[in-house]
């Protein structure tokens, strides 16, 4: 066994506030394509950019283009948890992990019976009416024909956080909480590249801070453990 994996069994084994942090590496593991590696979908070739497709701008102004990419690349309902996310949960169930931080809108964490997630960008699985603020699910948004509409008449809008958009204030507050309390943080399948929820990382007081992810990162000389090897090598070992 690696060594840097070795001392991090130890560190989980020693603490009892384990704060996760994850980006899209967690899910590429479960078959979902990420967004900014070379074969991610910000180098696929569309119409438009995806980063404009998945703006707020967009979504209001070229709904049924919006929800064409939407639905071909963000249903996550045909994926099931990996590895890390049963671990993780796992680790929450035994009373040693307090929180997940995801970037991620797939809901696998929830799936793989994590409790206490919080996730920054939103959900796919929850979708709202404009107009009436009725709660739809992800089959009433991905099994739809065209531009998924309410009962009402009203047009329905995914609980993600397109470009444009502020994160939830709510979710913000209960994730730098759980930053501000924890004793170790894991830090695993992110470039800590996307603003501002990289940022948060700060927040955190407790003790070791261990980066797992394949390729190097601007917050490398941060972490007191450093492993690039994908995320389910190094959760198998745990």
């Amino acid at each position: 066994m690696d060594d840097r994996i070795a001392e991090l069994k130890t560190l989980v084994k020693q603490s009892k506030k384990i704060v996760f942090f994850g980006g899209a590496g967690v899910s590429t593991e479960s078959g979902i394509p990420d967004f900014r590696s070379k074969d991610g979908l910000y180098n696929m070739k569309y119409d438009y950019p995806p980063e404009e497709i998945l703006s707020r701008t967009f979504f209001f102004s070229k709904t049924e283009e919006f929800y064409k990419f939407y639905k071909d690349k963000m249903n996550s309902l045909k994926y099931e948890p990996n590895i890390t996310h049963y671990k993780l949960a796992e680790l929450e169930e035994q009373g040693k992990l307090s929180a997940v931080i995801t970037q991620n809108i797939d809901g696998l964490h929830q799936k793989a019976g994590s409790k206490k997630v919080y996730e920054l960008h939103g959900s796919v699985l929850r979708n709202y009416c404009l107009k009436c603020k009725r709660f739809h699910g992800p089959e009433d948004v991905f099994n739809s024909k065209g531009v998924p509409l309410c009962e009402c008449g009203g047009l329905i809008k995914p609980d993600v956080v397109l470009y444009e958009e502020p994160l939830d204030e709510k979710v913000v507050r209960g994730a730098i909480k759980a930053l501000t309390d924890g004793d170790l943080l894991i830090i695993g399948g992110t470039s800590l590249s996307v603003y501002p929820a990289s940022s948060y990382i700060s927040y955190f007081r407790g003790g070791k801070i261990v980066l797992i992810n394949k390729s190097t990162t601007p917050f490398d000389g941060y972490a007191d453990i450093v492993i690039n090897k994908g995320l389910g090598e190094v959760f198998s070992e745990l």
